[in-house]
């Protein structure tokens, strides 16, 4: 079951006593948690029949007892349990999921982890609940899912600025959100987002950003990638290296199995990159520049330069100058 499915039930007034929520991505935990807590109940019903409890502070006892209230003047009460991870004993919750009230809907967040699906506990949940598995988006899904989240609230986007978006963001929901929620309510009236948007709005450079030095790589420009780190240099806190690099990772990565297919075609590549034809004209120079030897020799490269910047045989070198290093070799490498 996916978040609107949940949230549509919701809103039909079809409800099970127990939601949990689990699993690596927090975004779809908070967008269901966030529904639960001022959705489902008007606020004068949530005055008397909500309650909220955060796992590191709870006791499962207290939280058996409310779950177990009758609701005041409504049909329902909610109770939620945030940051369930942290609560000791959760599967004392047991006696009270064994027989829960239908007039109580239970709905338990629990980040970054997932219950062992053998278990009783893991069992009796899915018999007389539901359980919601928060899936990461993959790189290679992240465009489009961006792209679909920002059609869905009535916007367009050039391919240009959703690069901008998801290269200098990465892969994370909750942030993205809120940098679409920051443009919305600078673009007002305005639904077609451009590359100067996210420059002006986001404070994302049109010309010295992440795609733009995948690019400059591609085409082996060296004057431009250094003009570019040089840019990273004087602005840490905008572009990090601890986001470049991964970024960077990311992309040479994807492009090794590319030498290994028969169909190289921009026809054959597109759907690999979620039909964004920027990229994948900047897959295609890549693989047309660098042998499959170099790019793993950059993989490489890549990894070693991560290794560095977290103080691993850094020898005390700054960001800039690995970076500007990191550069040099990767458009000089042997073949």
């Amino acid at each position: 079951m996916n978040t609107n499915l949940i949230i549509t039930e919701w809103g039909n007034n079809n409800f099970k006593p127990v939601y949990w929520l689990e699993g690596e991505e927090d975004y779809f935990i908070d967008e269901i948690m966030e529904y639960a807590e001022k959705k489902i109940l008007s606020s004068s019903d949530a005055e008397f029949n909500q309650t909220v409890f955060y796992g590191k502070d709870a006791n499962w006892a207290d939280i058996v007892n409310a779950c177990r209230r009758y609701p005041m003047f409504s049909e329902r009460q909610v109770v939620l349990l945030k940051e369930a991870q942290q609560m000791k004993d959760i599967e004392k919750l047991e006696s009270y999921i064994e027989n829960p009230l239908n007039s109580t809907v239970l709905v338990v967040s629990y980040k970054g982890k997932i219950l062992d699906g053998r278990g009783k506990f893991s069992k009796l949940i899915k018999k007389k609940g539901e359980v919601f598995l928060s899936k990461k988006i993959y790189d290679n899904q992240l465009p489009s899912w961006v792209s679909s989240y920002l059609q869905i609230n009535g916007f367009q986007i050039t391919p240009k600025a959703l690069n901008l978006l998801v290269d200098h963001i990465g892969n994370d929901l909750s942030r993205i959100v809120n940098e679409i929620e920051k443009l919305s309510l600078n673009l007002g009236k305005e639904k077609n987002i451009t590359e100067d948007d996210i420059e002006k709005y986001i404070g994302i450079s049109k010309e010295y950003n992440i795609f733009e030095l995948q690019k400059a790589y591609s085409k082996k420009d060296q004057a431009k990638a250094i003009r570019i780190v040089q840019y990273f240099e004087a602005n840490p806190k905008a572009v990090p290296i601890q986001l470049v690099l991964p970024s960077l990772y990311s992309y040479f990565s994807k492009i090794l199995p590319i030498y290994q297919m028969n169909d190289k075609s921009e026809r054959a590549l597109k759907p690999l990159f979620s039909f964004n034809s920027h990229l994948v004209d900047q897959v295609l120079e890549t693989i047309k520049n660098y042998t499959f030897s170099q790019v793993e020799q950059i993989i490489i490269l890549l990894h070693d330069s991560n290794l560095k910047s977290i103080g691993i045989d850094s020898s005390g070198v700054s960001s800039g100058s690995l970076m500007k290093e990191l550069s040099y070799k990767i458009i000089n490498c042997r073949k």
